[in-house]
């Protein structure tokens, strides 16, 4: 297993972790266990980059590492009252979405490049920033000046535009594959 896809496979066995550490109110640690695996979201893409490490593994563990840990801390911070039950519905919903999407396109194409869009790397990192800025808010009593709600209504454009952009380039993928029957 490559350096870049053990990052991400550790990432991933982060989430129950820190899903934990949030109900249980240990929510310091959660701050800093959260704040290095979404560094590591960075790490392992430089890692796999600089030290030609990408493989096809990686290509689906790095995005799924991602999904997992983003859900599961979102549907937290929703469920404690952290965050506002309409953008997580929305957030988690979009990743519904790209995962149904993704698993419908191999079934149906026997293949999948995973190529994620601009937009949604945006979206990605203002949804690492605003679960980060809130768990620094409650773990380490900061004021952030009302940083977080713009940064809700940032994560909620950028959802949207993303999951619309997934689902014209899927219908335009769908029409092709019709035409060509």
């Amino acid at each position: 297993m490559s350096l870049a896809n053990f990052i991400s496979l550790a990432r991933l066995l982060s989430v129950p972790v820190v899903v934990w550490l949030i109900l249980a109110d240990e929510l310091v640690l959660a701050f800093w266990l959260f704040a290095a695996a979404g560094a590591s979201d960075a790490v392992d893409g430089f890692v796999a980059k600089r030290f030609h490490g990408r493989t096809v593994v990686g290509s689906y563990l790095d995005p799924l590492a991602d999904k997992a840990l983003l859900m599961g801390v979102y549907i937290t911070l929703g469920h404690q009252g952290h965050l506002a039950v309409w953008l997580v519905i929305l957030v988690v919903s979009r990743d519904v979405l790209i995962i149904g999407g993704a698993v419908l396109a191999l079934m149906l194409t026997k293949s999948f490049k995973v190529a994620p869009l601009m937009v949604s790397k945006f979206n990605t990192v203002a949804q690492v920033l605003l679960a980060a800025l809130v768990l620094g808010r409650l773990a380490l009593g900061f004021d952030d000046r009302g940083l977080s709600d713009l940064l809700i209504y940032g994560v909620a454009a950028t959802t949207l535009l993303s999951g619309g952009a997934y689902l014209v380039q899927w219908t335009q993928r769908a029409a092709g594959m019709e035409d060509a029957r």
